[in-house]
């Protein structure tokens, strides 16, 4: 199954949902194992270390330190690999509003790591870009 391309399409049609909880990103050094019991919702390997992105409680529990702790929003949108600009899009606007984000493409969906403190902001805004997406949509549609 293909994903959307269409840029207009994406912004109108994603729908930001705000997953519960709150997560950090953290790192282990190389050759170091991932610890028993952890569920990491991103791993990937750096010549630093393994980057993690994992549930707080998780971290905690595992005495794992780690930073930026934030807030997961998905976007329900089967977005393609290849899409071009969708997620330059959303981050322009993010940091418009001065907030910094860490974006995550996956196979299906893109997801955002917003910080937790702002991240009720991130679907406010978010909102407005995908209301602001299909108006144009459907004035482009009615030409």
């Amino acid at each position: 199954m293909a994903g959307e391309t269409d840029l207009q399409r994406l912004l109108a049609s994603m729908t930001p949902h705000l997953l519960p909880g709150a997560y950090i990103f953290a790192t282990l050094p190389p050759g170091k194992s991932l610890p028993e019991g952890l569920d990491p919702v991103m791993t990937f390997r750096e010549a630093e270390g393994l980057t993690l992105i994992l549930a707080e409680e998780q971290a905690d529990a595992a005495g794992i330190a780690g930073t930026f702790r934030c807030r997961m929003i998905t976007l329900d949108i089967h977005s393609s690999l290849e899409a071009v600009g969708f997620l330059a899009a959303i981050t322009t606007r993010l940091a418009a509003a001065g907030m910094g984000v860490n974006p995550v493409s996956a196979f299906y969906h893109d997801h955002l790591f917003v910080p937790a403190e702002r991240a009720d902001e991130a679907l406010g805004l978010l909102g407005q870009l995908a209301a602001f997406a299909t108006k144009d949509l459907t004035v482009t549609k009615s030409r």
